[in-house]
């Protein structure tokens, strides 16, 4: 399977050096002195286009222009840390700004370092595409035999789509952005203006509908040059269908995501483990729809184009990754995978106990659990893919952080992709961070049926959802002597995946049931996507841009319900602010309000409560 060449990732590097990092108003980068070895006159040749839009898909996740981590790719800072999946995790000393963040103290201390983080990245990804489209104008201009029809549309069109990709981030994580265009620059200077922020919520959306409507009008449906991780047209239809669900255009976009579904080229994998891989045979499988491209080994030499934005988010120095700890599960996510022992559906469906557990949830045969559960969270006593046992000695402050590491990011030993150079090395790898994958599409199509008020369908892509769920669960993965002390049917079986009923599985009892009766009213249809979400999704990123979509009431219930246990379990919480109608949105930075100033008045406003 083909990936985005080597050769045009170094090219796109070298790029870069001539694209000032973003804050507010950027300088076009056609008018930045050259820098380093490449020179306009290489940048006015195909090469040289090409080159500017993989520089454009390379502010997918981090780069050492903006910093670390808020530019992650995952969002595992805003996603998941401000909601009830995960707590920043590691220790309360360590990455203060991100515990800010977590304890929705955003606008004090360091919290602001990482949403100023996350701004630099999304506009400077907008900087790029833009930038990309007023250097393909030029080179068609001045070269019209340069570049072919066919070659320029895809260009134009897969920077379009990363325009609206950034804007879309931007817009979810700011609401009033300001929306810049390839050609919103001053005639006279060449400088790009200082837009403000004056448009609605909607009329935002409204345009990063329009940029993805033009996408796809460009785009050819399979991967251009068939680099697999290319935008093409079925990632803008997509696309699309996301937006429109976010935008609560829920008919429409049971018409757009219904089309991808039916004549798409996505397909769920067939076991849970080919999602989140490092193994290459399984990269950009039926699943992806949109994915940061990570890239290990690759002649880079600080090991920057791997998963930098997630290389924190492993277990501590008693693992085999030696490092830090962070992005760590809540008590509240691991406790969301029990299920009914007869029926298969979790508990939080009819059992109000559901939560009740506070102790470190270790491996037991007993415990009747979703197999992805093991997939999502390493918990101890369970094998962690084929690395041995997850045990309390992995766990950098157990009192602070709780006793569970992220899993998903992990890459599995046998894959190869692991790193072997940059800080950190064994943290870096080659699993891409999926930033919109099919599961999540067939269940905002769930979510839209729902609000639509077909019930049946919701309900039939639930059950799609929950029996590739049933599939596999997490196997024995490696014949590890501790792992075979524990478990000595392992001593033979180092299958990483197994079915969910294995003989060699001692740990735990796994079980999926299916939704078999029919949804009596579209609330216990709408909970039951909700969940599934959940499940499905756990520590990817989504968590609290679902809550706030689902409404300002429906959101600060369920923080409050989660804050009122939690509390008692991870002491530092007492400090968290209750959801309120201000963390609807996160604050535009200071420095960026500074920097809008035109003539003694500052362009962007602030959002309403900071």
């Amino acid at each position: 399977m083909k990936t985005l060449l080597r050769s045009r990732l170094v090219l796109g590097t070298a790029v870069l050096s001539l694209l000032s990092a973003t804050l507010y108003a950027c300088k076009d980068f056609l008018d930045t002195a050259s820098q380093g070895t490449v020179q306009e006159a290489t940048l006015l040749t195909k090469v040289g286009v090409e080159g500017s839009l993989i520089a454009a898909y390379r502010m997918l996740d981090c780069t050492n222009s903006v910093g670390a981590w808020g530019c992650a790719a995952s969002n595992w800072v805003f996603g998941d840390i401000t909601s009830d999946d995960a707590y920043k995790g590691s220790e309360a000393s360590d990455q203060p700004g991100a515990t800010q963040v977590e304890l929705y103290t955003w606008d004090i201390g360091q919290a602001g370092d990482y949403i100023e983080q996350k701004w630099s990245t999304v506009y400077e990804g907008i900087v790029r595409a833009n930038s990309t489209l007023r250097l393909l104008a030029r080179v068609r201009a001045d070269k019209p035999q340069e570049i072919s029809d066919g070659a320029a549309a895809g260009i134009r069109g897969e920077a379009l789509f990363l325009r609206a990709h950034y804007s879309f981030e931007a817009w979810r994580m700011w609401g009033k952005i300001p929306y810049f265009h390839e050609n919103d620059t001053d005639p006279a200077t060449g400088l790009a203006f200082v837009l403000p922020n004056n448009l609605s919520v909607d009329s935002v959306a409204g345009l990063i509908n329009a940029d993805l409507d033009s996408a796809m009008a460009l785009l050819a449906k399979t991967p251009r040059n068939g680099e697999v991780g290319r935008a093409t047209f079925w990632t803008a239809k997509a696309y699309k269908g996301r937006l429109q669900v976010y935008r609560g255009q829920f008919a429409a976009a049971v018409t757009t995501l219904d089309s991808v579904a039916t004549a798409g080229p996505y397909a769920l994998e067939t076991s849970f483990d080919h999602v989140w891989t490092g193994f290459q045979s399984l990269k950009n499988g039926k699943e992806t729809i949109w994915a940061y491209e990570a890239s290990s080994n690759d002649g880079e030499p600080n090991g920057q184009n791997a998963n930098w934005g997630e290389t924190l988010n492993f277990p501590h120095s008693g693992s085999p990754f030696g490092c830090c700890g962070f992005h760590q599960p809540s008590q509240n996510l691991a406790n969301f995978y029990a299920v009914d022992a007869v029926t298969g559906l979790p508990k939080a469906v009819a059992d109000a106990g559901w939560n009740n557990r506070d102790s470190t949830w270790v491996a037991a045969a007993t415990d009747t659990v979703d197999p992805r559960l093991d997939w999502t969270i390493g918990r101890d006593n369970v094998p962690y893919k084929d690395w041995g046992l997850h045990t309390a000695e992995w766990i950098r402050a157990s009192s602070y952080g709780g006793r569970y590491s992220p899993k998903k990011n992990a890459q599995e030993d046998a894959s190869g992709s692991q790193s072997q150079v940059g800080w950190n090395a064994a943290q870096l790898n080659s699993v891409h961070i999926h930033l919109f994958r099919y599961a999540d599409l067939l269940l905002l199509l769930a979510e839209a049926k729902v609000e639509t008020n077909d019930l049946a369908g919701a309900r039939t892509i639930v059950n799609q959802i929950r029996t590739r769920a049933g599939v596999s669960a997490q196997g024995c993965g490696s014949s590890d002597s501790a792992l075979v002390a524990t478990y000595p049917l392992c001593a033979s079986d180092s299958r990483l995946a197994v079915p969910i009923n294995d003989a060699s599985i001692t740990w735990a009892t796994y079980k999926v049931g299916l939704y078999t009766t029919p949804f009596a009213t579209q609330a216990e249809a709408r909970t039951a996507v909700r969940y599934e979400r959940r499940l499905e999704l756990g520590m990817e990123g989504q968590r609290f841009f679902d809550l706030r979509r689902w409404g300002l009431a429906y959101a600060t219930q369920v923080m409050g319900d989660y804050l009122t246990e939690e509390k008692t379990r991870r002491t530092y919480k007492t400090a968290q602010i209750p959801f309120a109608s201000k963390y609807m949105f996160f604050p535009i930075p200071p420095t960026q309000i500074d920097l809008s100033v035109v003539g003694g008045q500052s362009m962007l406003t602030q959002n309403p409560g900071w």
